[in-house]
């Protein structure tokens, strides 16, 4: 595998107005592959928007949802892909020929659709239908994968998707600054956000907390040491309805480092690089070849009484 460069972004999505969030898309990728990216990855729902969801009738869900690869959002992700040759991945609502409604990701080429994945936990609204597999796919010769979100503190999903093959795993969100029964978690207060120019400090302080990324930091870099891959987070920033987002989307390599991270308050991308050599150097490399499936192969696949779905209600989504 030769050497890659990929960009993760943040914007400010606006709810519903696919014309627009395509619009800082197609910006973001121009200026990502004039500096070189191969491959730019947005947020989840970052074409439709996310939250503003939650208040959506079945009708209004398959109004702003898409066939895919038939959809027009992806044919402007794939004239994006071709006109600045570069690979995009970004997130919709998708529907299929009989109405039911998925929470979908897609990789875009200048060929067209390269990959879909469906969220496998979602709840954002309760017209939407769990995806049922895991996404493998190609890159440029590195072997992918896609977990949405939620699906990501499901710490199997990403063990899976690493015994699939994947040495990449894209995650995208919309996560973090909302309650939950952790401590020091909670909204952010729009205000900071309107005075983000004239007081940044307040408004970091929060984001950095235990509101944001303290609280990602705890889990996140522990998906990529102990699976020894590259993990690619994107997540919005700014008013995703009306809940303030942080950002902070970053590159983490196998050692659980973060080797390029978003920390501009303004629509933005970073890029690494990523080499192959640290999938076999990291730790991860050698506790996957040290596993002994025979010892938890039937506890892990043992019955349980799994819930289903999780209900909104306005607190931590992933």
């Amino acid at each position: 595998m030769d050497n890659l460069k990929i960009s993760t972004a943040q914007f400010e999505n606006r709810s519903g107005d696919k014309e627009y969030n395509l619009s800082v898309i197609e910006t973001l990728a121009e200026k990502a592959a004039s500096n070189g990216s191969h491959v730019i990855a947005f947020h989840e729902c970052s074409i439709t928007g996310y939250t503003f969801a939650r208040k959506l009738t079945k009708e209004q869900m398959l109004d702003i949802a898409e066939i895919i690869p038939e959809g027009k959002s992806i044919q402007k992700l794939q004239q994006i892909a071709g006109k600045f040759d570069i690979i995009i991945l970004a997130g919709l609502f998708e529907k299929d020929e009989n109405n039911n409604l998925f929470k979908a990701y897609v990789c875009v080429d200048k060929k067209g659709l390269v990959a879909k994945y469906r969220k496998l936990h979602p709840f954002i609204n309760p017209s939407l239908t769990p995806g049922n597999e895991y996404c493998v796919f190609e890159i440029h010769g590195w072997k992918c994968g896609i977990l949405i979100c939620y699906d990501n503190n499901i710490i199997e999903n990403v063990r899976a998707t690493k015994l699939l093959g994947a040495d990449i795993i894209f995650m995208p969100h919309v996560t973090m600054c909302t309650p939950s029964t952790r401590p020091g978690a909670g909204f952010v207060d729009p205000k900071l956000w309107e005075s983000r120019e004239t007081d940044p400090t307040s408004l970091r302080l929060e984001f950095d907390g235990m509101k944001g990324r303290d609280w990602l930091m705890k889990w996140l870099p522990s998906r990529a040491y102990d699976n020894g891959a590259y993990i690619v987070f994107s997540n919005p920033i700014g008013m995703d309805d009306n809940q303030l987002k942080n950002g902070c989307s970053m590159i983490i390599d196998p050692f659980g480092d973060v080797i390029a991270e978003c920390r501009s308050f303004d629509n933005s991308f970073e890029t690494a690089l990523i080499t192959p050599e640290k999938l076999t150097q990291a730790g991860g490399y050698r506790y996957i070849n040290a596993r002994r499936p025979e010892l938890y192969k039937d506890i892990l696949g043992k019955e349980h009484l799994a819930q289903q779905k999780v209900v909104w209600i306005d607190n931590e989504n992933s």
